[in-house]
């Protein structure tokens, strides 16, 4: 198995969609690794020499099963809980090994995603409680080439990609569940379709500069609304995968990051110079169209009754963010324990998006416990600000239509949670969410003169690759 970026940025575990993964380990490194059930890196093992005999062709093949139940304890529109899954496969090909050109790297990948949503059923947030939840159905992920230029300093990625595998990644965020710690929350609410990220993805072109060690420049244009229609639930627009379409705008997104001591070369034999870190800048821009939340195409607010209903529209919807991961303390000597930190801010125009500020902050703690080398702790909070117009709304309905209808302000998450390494292969997760007013204080269907209450999620989540 190749180790490489998360898959969903929710499980630091290996990936079967890899940006930047090689396609096999060399055959030493493979004739090396550990073949005992409970030392080896995935439960299969070599699957009786199939791996490696794929790795002399340079195919590496991927699969894992996450699984998850989640329960809302208090609050929401109901209580109860609900299961849901995530199978992800995927092939990986080094064209130099399999056809004799150099630096390439095809990738295919599909999902078989199972189960209930919790939140779309129990929470109506705006930050899912999982980044897995997602309309049950087998689909193509990714499909893409990747050729590398100028001795690895340049590669260009063409095909279907899903943009939560290298832009706004946070490092030290991926342990936690909550999707908004995965693919931010103001994309995903904001985008057409919740932009190019699990479980979708567009056709597009990504650039990647590694000028030195310490720089990085991402740069790349994709189709503007993955789901192929603005019409209906993106996920059934897009029912497997396959709508392979340049007709609907374009999605330009850009990211510079910065490395501060990053680790040496491998087999360099320097040390490092001190406590790594990450710093990202980015920005992306939509072409389409986008609807005001509050004014209707005469000035009149959408909630008066003699609005005509027909919402403003605004050329193009944009937005800037900021990524900061930062090892804040590491323990001497060879013990891997350590403490990170991570923030991640994004902001968009308030009058044509639901949610116009994007917060993100948090802190990990690396084998908490002696002997538990490989466990992780987290405590992390999210924050989605509704945006300006969307807040005006809520007061025009109060003020014409509905007396005591909510105001909405913001929604925030707190989250804790702890990843247990049974295995290399197999890892179990605990976890606690608590929602501050859900959606930003969304009013309950069934009486709107009050908000949704909040709501205290408990679950426990297992991965294990095959």
């Amino acid at each position: 198995m190749c180790v490489a970026s998360p898959v969903l940025a929710q499980t630091d575990v290996t990936a079967p969609a890899a940006s930047d993964a090689t396609a096999s380990e060399p055959a030493s490194a493979s004739a090396a690794a550990p073949s005992g059930l409970w030392e080896r890196s995935n439960l299969l093992g070599d699957m009786g020499g199939l791996r490696p005999w794929l790795g002399n062709y340079g195919v590496t093949f991927n699969l894992q099963e996450t699984s998850e139940y989640l329960n809302n304890l208090s609050g929401g529109t109901k209580r109860g809980g609900a299961y849901d899954g995530l199978t992800q496969f995927g092939i990986v090909v080094d064209t130099e090994k399999a056809v004799g050109l150099p630096g390439g790297t095809f990738n295919v990948s599909g999902l078989q995603i199972h189960g209930t949503n919790l939140s779309t059923r129990n929470l109506q947030t705006l930050q899912s409680a999982s980044g897995i939840e997602a309309d049950s159905t087998t689909r193509l992920w990714e499909l893409w080439y990747q050729q590398s230029l100028l001795a690895g300093k340049v590669d260009v990625k063409v095909g279907q990609q899903s943009l939560d595998q290298e832009f706004m990644v946070s490092q030290f965020a991926t342990p936690f569940i909550n999707a908004t710690f995965g693919w931010p929350v103001l994309p995903s609410i904001d985008l057409p379709a919740g932009g190019p990220a699990y479980p979708l993805s567009s056709l597009g072109l990504r650039v990647r500069v590694k000028p030195s060690d310490a720089w990085t420049v991402l740069a790349g244009v994709f189709d503007g609304n993955p789901a192929g229609s603005d019409v209906g639930d993106p996920q059934l627009q897009n029912h497997h995968g396959t709508n392979f379409n340049l007709r609907n705008g374009a999605l330009f997104i850009g990211e510079v990051q910065y490395a501060l001591n990053p680790p040496p070369a491998s087999g360099s034999g320097a040390a490092a110079s001190g406590l790594p870190g990450t710093y990202k800048l980015g920005f992306w821009y939509n072409t389409q169209r986008f609807a005001d939340p509050r004014y209707d195409v005469n000035g009149l607010s959408l909630a008066d009754p003699a609005s005509g209903g027909v919402a403003a529209s605004h050329r193009g919807d944009y937005s800037f963010y900021a990524v900061a991961d930062q090892t804040v303390w590491q323990r001497g000597g060879d013990s891997p324990q350590s403490v990170g930190v991570f923030a991640r801010v994004m902001a968009a125009p308030g009058d044509r998006n639901l949610v116009d500020l994007g917060v993100n902050a948090g802190v990990t703690l690396k084998a908490p416990f002696k002997g538990r080398d490989n466990d992780v702790a987290g405590l992390a909070v999210g924050y989605a600000k509704i945006g300006s117009r969307a807040q005006g709304l809520a007061s025009d309905t109060a003020a014409l239509t509905t007396p005591g209808y909510p105001s909405r302000s913001a929604e925030t998450v707190v989250e804790a949670t702890y990843q247990y390494q049974v295995a290399p292969w197999w890892q179990v997760q605990a976890d606690v969410q608590y929602v501050f007013r859900p959606a930003g204080g969304v009013p309950d269907a069934l009486n709107p003169a009050q908000r949704v209450g909040n709501e205290a999620v408990v679950g426990v989540r297992t991965n294990i690759v095959f």
